[in-house]
């Protein structure tokens, strides 16, 4: 069993397509866990809100097949893949780790680099395994977050239950 994380995010139907992947995680992936739920405005182009969150679980898929496995609950979940990268989306599903793995494994980029980029994936990673360190850059996610410039995107907790 190899540990992952995943980054979670949706502007569209944001509960329900979010609830909807979770749900279908719960079912693909053991020891499934997440973290609190953050509401951003979106980054790159003008358009609804997200909510975004973080997934740690275990998996005896090899990073190909979760790759697989991932864009195909996106696109049941109403993922159009023809629009631009900074555009709505129904529902986001990213590798953000895969063990230790760090380079370009079947094309997934590990570990990604929005980790460091993006307060909404770095937040909730930091809440929720404060204590793992980045593959890479061999700092605590808690580390990285308290050296992360806090001004630069806004996002705030919401209440979020699964449904």
């Amino acid at each position: 069993m190899t540990q992952v994380l995943l980054g979670v995010g949706s502007n569209s139907e944001r509960h329900k397509n979010i609830t909807a992947g979770l749900r279908t995680l719960q079912h693909l992936l053991r020891n499934v866990s997440m973290s609190a739920v953050y509401e951003s405005k979106s980054v790159g182009f003008n358009g609804s809100n997200f909510f975004n969150l973080v997934v740690m679980a275990e998996t005896q898929l090899s990073v190909a097949e979760l790759s697989s496995a991932l864009k195909k609950i996106e696109d049941a979940n109403g993922r159009i893949r023809t629009s631009s990268k900074y555009s709505p989306r129904s529902l986001d599903i990213d590798i953000l780790t895969y063990g230790d793995f760090v380079g370009v494994i079947d094309g997934v980029e590990l570990p990604r680099a929005e980790i460091t980029e993006n307060a909404f994936v770095l937040l909730p990673l930091s809440e929720l395994v404060p204590n793992l360190r980045h593959p890479q850059l061999q700092k605590t996610y808690t580390e990285l977050w308290a050296a992360y410039d806090k001004n630069s995107q806004a996002l705030w907790e919401i209440d979020f239950t699964l449904a």
